[in-house]
């Protein structure tokens, strides 16, 4: 259970930071870069697995972490993209009410049951994004409001997805923690190549020692929030649908206290019911 209340708390900070990011003028593409060589260093030196860098392409999972690890880095940038633009309460439902998308894999791909309450939940978590996303006074609802969370949305899930399918056909547990840390390292290694191409053809400005002091905040909470995560998954006995329950709807709302409090965030009506929206439909989706 511990582990399941401290990725719940580190996730949950994630969305905070990306927030001060902006508060502070921070780079966040090029503190995102820095976040992910931490998170490899710190999981390479924690795993139990002392496996030599050279040998982790060989594998099993490794495809699986390459993929992963183009997610990873692409759906983060989305992720502060839409804390900074959006708010926190937005970012938080689009990037939970993704658990719909490994659900509706489940039913194609392992022929799980399907019942007329799960695709309630679905549509009502559709529903939900839609609600948080939308503010009054936004004039495109197609582009700077609804663009990103849905690009959230959609990432998030196809990150839950993989990462269940890898860790359940692939990973054990004590390959956990390289897993995690090969996929940050792929995350890495795809950033700093984009970096240096937008320094050398599209005049990108050179880092500083502001967004690598960021990146080194981003990066710990980074890797354990996913280290948490997949050993709670792996606890005997835990059901995940309740373990992805409390995960997920303890986020949405600590994320949206956050924004209230930290952030002075305002909420229309009409936000505040998507988010009673998104708790009741991942309930509804995970607990039938």
């Amino acid at each position: 259970m511990i582990y399941l209340v401290l990725s719940i708390l580190i996730s949950s900070s994630l969305y905070v930071i990306f927030k001060l990011f902006e508060r502070f003028k921070v780079d966040t593409f090029q503190a995102i870069v820095v976040n992910y060589i931490v998170a490899f260093s710190i999981g390479y030196l924690y795993s139990p697995v002392k496996l030599p860098i050279q040998e982790i392409p060989s594998q099993s999972w490794f495809l699986g972490a390459c993929f992963l690890g183009f997610l990873f880095i692409t759906i983060f940038n989305l992720m502060a993209l839409t804390s900074q633009r959006n708010g926190l309460s937005v970012a938080s439902v689009s990037g939970r009410m993704a658990v719909v998308i490994p659900i509706i894999f489940g039913v194609i791909l392992y022929n799980e049951s399907v019942t007329i309450v799960k695709v309630i939940g679905i549509l009502l978590a559709l529903v939900a994004v839609y609600l948080t996303s939308v503010k009054e006074n936004s004039k495109t609802i197609e582009g700077s409001s609804l663009l990103f969370p849905v690009l959230l949305f959609l990432g998030s899930g196809a990150i839950d997805t993989l990462l269940k399918f890898t860790e359940v056909n692939h990973v054990s547990s004590e390959n956990v923690s390289i897993f995690s840390a090969s996929i940050f390292g792929i995350a890495f290694v795809l950033g700093i190549i984009y970096f240096l191409y937008q320094l050398l053809f599209q005049n990108g400005k050179n880092i500083n020692i502001k967004n690598i002091i960021a990146g080194i905040a981003l990066g710990v909470p980074n890797y354990f929030s996913i280290e948490f995560l997949i050993r709670a998954l792996k606890i005997e006995g835990f059901d995940s649908a309740i373990l992805f329950t409390i995960n997920n709807v303890s986020i949405v709302l600590l994320t949206t206290i956050a924004g209230l409090f930290l952030f002075k965030e305002k909420l229309e009506d009409r936000n505040w019911i998507g988010i009673a929206i998104a708790v009741f439909s991942i309930i509804l989706i995970t607990m039938v």
